[in-house]
């Protein structure tokens, strides 16, 4: 009977083996598919030959189109033609003194030019559906002047990709209460332009993409990002999805209360180490394995299963056939009760952070 039950235990082990070897490959998969990446180009509309090698890129890979550029508006009509996605690459004014592009966003315009030249640049600028600064670091940095971007933009339905060009960046302060949907830039790809530096961000990308579940690169079109992009874009690891930009756009609340209840109900994680391999991703999906609610509740099913097989096996060694009914009509009612209990529980536990 010993080896009996030896046996039983090895059998149903092999089982939980290979449904936790089944799980984790179904993990690895689910994750490995929200791991996406957005690249953005920057400064379209000057340089045809190299923009048009970028249009042989992957669909997924996005354009900034300067609006006063002298080739904006045909490489939009072509982008669009190939299902691309398109952003107003919007001139704002940085803190350093360069030369600027006409109609330069500056903070102290007021909202009446500025909705005036947001309405120039859309309509040179044909099938954009985001926006993005082209330099912009004083202005980006000035909440009275992002407010008002913001104002104007909430009226013709385009998001706002930060470019992050200063760290006191307020853009996503300034959209509150608005219907704008911000998202911000994480890697530059060719701040450094070679195609090595290019590589190494891309790799950073990667990387930032896979710890938290997406990340967001902006490049420019040089002859090295456009060198390196071909190369490794046709090589992008399976774990890595290329998506655009708008594929990353989360709902933003539209009013105070919306927000605070975002605040206290989204809960910031505590740093992780970024996987830099597919390897190192892989044994991140174990870790996580061991606190996953599918794996727990098919180990509580397999212990369950074990400890009702050997009270069998004890019974029949015993010479017990028969099984108290009434207890198990007590049983089978306490169960009842418990599941409406349960039930009624849900519901109440139902509160405001479900949303998030």
């Amino acid at each position: 009977m010993m080896k009996y039950l030896s046996m039983k235990r090895v059998s149903s082990f092999t089982l939980l083996f290979w449904i936790l070897l089944l799980s984790t490959s179904l993990l690895f998969t689910f994750n490995a598919q929200a791991a996406r990446l957005a690249i953005v180009i920057d400064d379209v509309g000057y340089s045809v030959n190299e923009e048009n090698k970028i249009l042989q890129m992957p669909v997924a890979v996005s354009i900034a189109i300067l609006p006063n550029s002298p080739h904006g508006r045909k490489m939009a009509e072509k982008a669009h033609q190939q299902g691309r996605e398109i952003l107003i690459h919007l001139p704002m004014v940085p803190l350093s003194k360069q030369p600027l592009e006409k109609n330069t966003l500056h903070p102290d315009m007021s909202r009446e030019e500025i909705d005036r030249i947001i309405l120039d640049a859309i309509q040179k600028v044909p099938h954009a559906v985001g926006m993005n600064n082209h330099m912009g670091s004083a202005m980006t940095s000035n909440l009275s002047g992002m407010e008002k971007v913001m104002q104007v933009l909430s009226h013709h339905h385009i998001y706002f990709l930060d470019s992050v060009t200063i760290g006191n960046t307020q853009v996503t302060k300034a959209a509150m209460g608005t219907s704008v949907s911000v998202i911000r830039r994480n890697i530059f790809l060719d701040n450094i332009q070679t195609e090595a530096e290019t590589r190494h961000q891309l790799n950073r990308a990667i990387a930032l993409a896979r710890k938290q579940g997406s990340a967001i690169a902006i490049g420019h079109p040089h002859t090295t990002t456009i060198r390196a992009l071909q190369q490794t874009l046709t090589t992008l690891p399976g774990d890595i999805e290329l998506v655009t930009p708008s594929m990353l756009l989360s709902p933003v609340p539209t009013n105070k209360n919306g927000q605070q209840t975002a605040h206290q109900c989204i809960k910031p994680r505590a740093p992780e180490s970024v996987p830099a391999t597919q390897l190192d991703y892989l044994k991140m999906v174990g870790r996580a394995l061991a606190n996953n609610a599918i794996v727990n509740i098919l180990n509580q099913h397999i212990q369950k299963l074990l400890g009702n097989a050997s009270k069998q096996e004890a019974l029949n060694s015993l010479g017990k056939t028969e099984v108290n009914q009434t207890t198990e009509n007590k049983t089978a009612g306490k169960t009842k009760s418990q599941q409406k209990d349960d039930k009624t529980d849900a519901h109440k536990t139902k509160d405001a952070c479900s949303n998030f």
